[in-house]
């Protein structure tokens, strides 16, 4: 079924409700976790967005996020201890509302990249945004003294609409700083940093990261410890979750935020899979949050699409599932146990075409589908199952432009009618 947008009222709907209307905002104000927020022209987060704050699907008891959570803790927990006591200190229930000093200026994270820009971001004004990476907080704790921790919780992205993506998702992003004695022992001789680096006085030196090996103010030897570290302690984690036999193997990245910096993949059901980034964390961080004789690493994963893979969970909507055939099947459950997801019922699509004209100040080419995706997402909820685009076209004589998208919908826990997604399209 198609269905064409003709009306100016509808098509002026989809427009202002995507940030495309021309008007000027008045000062307005938004009430966000029981604090009040200025909005202005970046702001673009939406009621349904709002919606899922506070949710903390990993601290559920009967959620497989949080089965996935309690794996991983409970690794690191054992894995390090100093005098009995764990090394790493775990923080769950951060705010997940920051600055854009917490997301990206105090990761290096460079003002023209494509992450900070509003397609990719929830902004509450240009100031304020919901984090989009737990390692948003990972300067503050730095700064408050900590060396070891894990950080876990919600995190929100502009994406699109799939069986695999949410515009909600949980990571666990963790650091670990190490001193000279902590690296080499007492009495080594080697040292973290080269002799033209003095770390009492890091701002006077430029830290570069041309050498694909180190950075420029870290030596060889300890560089390649710290990387030897991580990599076993991330190939121990996923041989907990996923057995001792899983095959894995490291991939080459970038992250503004370290260097050198890696991908794990494991081959899993015939298929490479990546679970996590990870790298040795820039040294400018430390500095700038206060530890100026250390060296660390940090990595962070995605606990959805380990527990999508493990309790082999097909729809990433699931996991914010209410229904008891769902849920049951997790309730009384360790992180031990082995868990093969079994479908409740599986509910039939249905499926619509929407198009509609462009405004003369729009091309197809320059429209941001995450700004649609949002629109139909803040609408239709979770019954929205996937967007697709499914054709451009250009007047020929009055070079118009047009989108057209497909809609699919499938409610988790019933099977839909056409004419409640006539009334969602209505409402468009």
């Amino acid at each position: 079924m198609t269905i064409i947008l003709k009306s100016s009222r509808m098509l002026s709907t989809i427009l202002f409700r995507c940030n495309y209307s021309t008007a000027p905002k008045s000062v307005s104000t938004m009430l966000i976790n029981n604090k009040e927020f200025e909005t202005d022209e970046y702001t673009n987060i939406t009621p349904k967005i709002i919606s899922y704050l506070n949710q903390n699907l990993h601290l559920r008891k009967d959620n497989p996020i949080s089965l996935v959570r309690k794996s991983i803790v409970n690794y690191f927990y054992k894995s390090f201890t100093s005098r009995g006591n764990p090394s790493f200190s775990v923080y769950e229930n951060l705010s997940p509302i920051v600055t854009t000093k917490q997301n990206f200026d105090d990761l290096l994270i460079p003002k023209d990249h494509i992450s900070r820009s509003k397609s990719d971001c929830y902004y509450i004004n240009k100031d304020v945004l919901l984090r989009a990476h737990m390692t948003a907080h990972q300067g503050d704790l730095l700064r408050a003294g900590l060396d070891n921790f894990l950080m876990i919780g919600d995190v929100y992205r502009r994406d699109e609409i799939d069986a695999t993506h949410f515009p909600v998702f949980h990571q666990v992003d963790a650091v670990r700083t190490q001193r000279k004695k902590d690296l080499f022992g007492e009495n080594s001789e080697l040292e973290i940093f080269e002799p033209t680096f003095d770390p009492i006085h890091p701002q006077r030196y430029t830290n570069s990261i041309a050498d694909p090996m180190k950075q420029s103010c870290h030596t060889l030897e300890a560089t390649k410890l710290m990387e030897t570290q991580l990599k076993q302690h991330l190939i121990g984690l996923v041989q907990t979750l996923f057995g001792d036999d899983i095959q894995h193997r490291w991939v080459e990245a970038y992250f503004p935020f370290t260097h050198p910096s890696w991908e794990l993949e494991i081959f899993y059901e015939d298929n490479w899979l990546e679970v996590l980034g990870c790298g040795i964390t820039r040294n400018e961080i430390l500095a700038n949050a206060g530890p100026n004789n250390s060296i660390a690493y940090a990595f962070g994963l995605g606990l959805e699409r380990l527990a999508m893979a493990l309790y082999k969970i097909p729809d990433i909507r699931l996991m914010w599932s209410s229904d008891s055939g769902f849920i049951s099947q997790f309730q009384n459950k360790t992180n031990y146990d082995t868990i093969t997801y079994k479908p409740v019922s599986v509910y039939p699509q249905c499926v619509n075409d929407i198009s509609f004209w462009l405004p003369p100040n729009l091309t197809i080419d320059s429209f941001t589908s995450n700004d649609f995706y949002d629109l139909v997402r803040d609408i239709g909820g979770d019954i929205i199952e996937q967007v697709k685009l499914k054709d451009k076209f250009v007047h020929p004589k009055s070079k118009k432009h047009s989108l057209c998208y497909t809609i699919i919908y499938r409610h988790l826990e019933r099977t839909l009618t056409q004419r409640e997604v006539n009334e969602f399209v209505r409402l468009l």
